[in-house]
Order: C-alpha cells, then sequence, then structure tokens
C-alpha cells in the first residue's frame, strides 16, 4: 500500500504568510493524482512537505497510514523528480541513476541490475556512459525519472517535471509518464500550473488558488461540473466565456436577459429551484467555447438562443477553427466547424447550447448550475 494522507495541511512561512491552508486530501494506492493551479497557490509547496523538504506548520501527514510529520526525507521511501532534473554534471548517466542507491549501501550487482532495468524502460539503454551536457532535454528528463524509479520508492513526486520542454515533447512525455505509471503501478504526486497535462494524465485533480483547494475530482467531473468561477476557466482550453446576465422567470419559463438578447433555458436546467431562486437578479453566465456554433444546423435547433456578435478574427486551426467574437461588449471565443465561412469583419448569429450554460453567483462565484 502506498496510499498518502494529509490532515488539515498548513504551511505558515516567517513574516506571516500562509502559503497553504487546511489542505485536506487522501490519495489512494496507485493513485496519479496532479495538483494544479496558478503559481503561487501552493502547489509545489505542497509537494515539498510530503517530500519531507518543507516543514509542516500544522497537521498530519500520513504515509502508507505511518504519521512522517517528523520522518527524515530520507527515510520517507520517496522519490521526487524536479523541474531542472538535478542531475550531477560530472557524472554519466549509469552513475547519475546509481547514486542513491550507493549511498545505501546497495550491493554492485543490484545496482547494475535496478539501473539496467530502468534503462529499459525509459529506452536509454544506449545513453548509459554519457554525461547530461550530451543529453536533450528529453533524455535528461528520462534519466531524472530513471534515478527515481531505481529506487523503487512507495511514492513518486513530480514538480512540473516537463515545463522545460518543447510542445511536441511534451506531448510525448505526457504519453510516456501515463504508460510508466501503469507499468509501476505505483503512487504518482504530479505538480503542473498546465491544465493540458492535468487533464490528459490525473486520475483526479485537485485545483488550488491561494494556498485553499478549490475541488478535487476526475478530469471530466472538474471540466462538466465545476465547483465555482475559478475552477470552470482554469480548466479548458480555450477557457469558458464569461458574461453578466439577469434571471427571468416569465410564463413558466426561465430566460437569461443579456443585454439585447434573451436566452430561453430549458426546463431541466431553467426551472431548478436553485435557479429561479434567483429570479430578476444578475448573474455570471458561463458557456465553453464549442458550445457555441455558426452551423445552420444549430441555429434551427436553438432558436431561442441566438445571439449576434461581430467576428474580430478566424484563427484556422485545421480540425477546428477558433471564432474571435465581440458579443454586448465581451471577447467571446467559440470553436467551430473548419467549414464555417465567417469572416474577419462579419456580423453572425451564433447558437449558444443551452443545455450546456453555466451558472454563478455574482458575489460568491459559486456554481449556481451547470
Amino acid at each position: 500500500m502506498s496510499n498518502v494522507t494529509l490532515k488539515g495541511i498548513y504551511k505558515r512561512f516567517p513574516g506571516g504568510v500562509t502559503a497553504v491552508s487546511d489542505f485536506n486530501l487522501e490519495i489512494e494506492d496507485k493513485e496519479f493524482i496532479i495538483l494544479v493551479g496558478p503559481s503561487g497557490c501552493g502547489k509545489t509547496t505542497t509537494l515539498r512537505m510530503i517530500a519531507g523538504l518543507e516543514e509542516i506548520s500544522e497537521g498530519e501527514l500520513y504515509i502508507d497510514n505511518k504519521l512522517v510529520n517528523d520522518v527524515a526525507p530520507k527515510d520517507r521511501d520517496i522519490a521526487m523528480v524536479f523541474q531542472n532534473y538535478a542531475l550531477y554534471p560530472h557524472m554519466t548517466v549509469f552513475e547519475n541513476m546509481a547514486f542513491g542507491l550507493k549511498l545505501r549501501k546497495t550491493p554492485k550487482p543490484e545496482i547494475k541490475k535496478r539501473v539496467d532495468e530502468a534503462a529499459q524502460i525509459l529506452d536509454i539503454s544506449h545513453l548509459l556512459d554519457r554525461k547530461p551536457k550530451a543529453l536533450s532535454g528529453g533524455q535528461r528528463q528520462r534519466v531524472a525519472l530513471g534515478r527515481a524509479i531505481v529506487r523503487d520508492p512507495k511514492v513518486f513526486l513530480l514538480d512540473e517535471p516537463l515545463s522545460n520542454l518543447d510542445a511536441k515533447l511534451r506531448a510525448q512525455m505526457r504519453t510516456e509518464l501515463s504508460k510508466l505509471h501503469q507499468r509501476l503501478a505505483t503512487t504518482f504526486v504530479y505538480v503542473t500550473h498546465d491544465q493540458v497535462e492535468a487533464m490528459t494524465m490525473g486520475t483526479r485533480i485537485v485545483v488550488m488558488k491561494d494556498g485553499f483547494i478549490q475541488q478535487v475530482s476526475a478530469p471530466q467531473v472538474l471540466y462538466e461540473h465545476p465547483t465555482n468561477l475559478f475552477v470552470a476557466t482554469f480548466i479548458g482550453t480555450p477557457q469558458m466565456n464569461t458574461i453578466i446576465g439577469t434571471i427571468v422567470d416569465k410564463d413558466g419559463h426561465t430566460y437569461i436577459k443579456v443585454g439585447e438578447f434573451t436566452i430561453l433555458l430549458p426546463d431541466e436546467k431553467g426551472r431548478k429551484p436553485e435557479v429561479l431562486a434567483y429570479d430578476g437578479k444578475e448573474v455570471i453566465v458561463g458557456v465553453r467555447p464549442e458550445n457555441l456554433h455558426d452551423e445552420p444546423r444549430y441555429l434551427e435547433m436553438y432558436p431561442d438562443a441566438t445571439v449576434v456578435a461581430h467576428v474580430d478574427l478566424v484563427e484556422m486551426m485545421g480540425s477546428e477553427t477558433y471564432l474571435y467574437l465581440l458579443v454586448e461588449g465581451q471577447n467571446f471565443i467559440a470553436r467551430v466547424a473548419p467549414t464555417s465561412t465567417a469572416l474577419n469583419g462579419d456580423k453572425i448569429k451564433i447558437a449558444v447550447e443551452t443545455g450546456k450554460i453555466h451558472l454563478f453567483d455574482k458575489d460568491t462565484e459559486k456554481t449556481i448550475t451547470n
């Protein structure tokens, strides 16, 4: 078992700065959990507390059901992979990977066996005699992973390990890491600010902001059912469009009034008591780019949910097209079919997929419905 439990964890730095507040999380054995959020949200500090590199100010940390608050990093049976790889430049790849085992006085035949096995898993057997300066960024990343693998730890901690790689290599390494997790069947705790990494790799995602957990859920649940406006706009590329609208309950139907436009909500969403409680009040309306359409069939499907938009820019991406729009003075992005005929400067009709509309309280920014 390699479960990790954080109970009421706080990290306070001298000068009164609280980096992490009341962090509660149960990480299951063999889980690939991702801590994601903007810079300064406390995710790396949390990872370093699990590693023992930062002291916990308050709360309890358990690894394998054992309290480890006062256990030294070397005795926690964890391995950490850093953003800058932290390889020794004067050592070969083999020596870098073997270094931790040598410190533990592991017998030489066992060291060679473990290094060779890890090198084979990571496809770096042909690099074992090279020094780090002779390696590419992706190869150095594999060596850093190899150094962690040979230790056969209970928990892998990875701190933005792909951030120094180019976009193509990053996408490739995402896949490699996911395969590696399945192969090793070990608990992974992974920190990133890149929500694409989070969405594609994690079994669960922990979204953080200002030291607090905002939501912990599976990737698709976060995407479809965000708990607040921050999670809704942080998860998803391009990010969710938002605009202020007023809820109107009229003749047994619920509408959203946005400037000149009125959008009819489907009854299964609009007639919910939590939505009707906002009758006559302003709310934040959210809609994802892929739920805005300019195709005639959608305009026919949603005759009571169309708006007129000014096209600022058309960006053709090959498999899809992004329309940068102006609606009621607000910037919107629509992700539409590549067959779209919209041109820069056009005024076009846009259909809103009303079943996918998200509503948020204007003051608390908490989700009303999604």
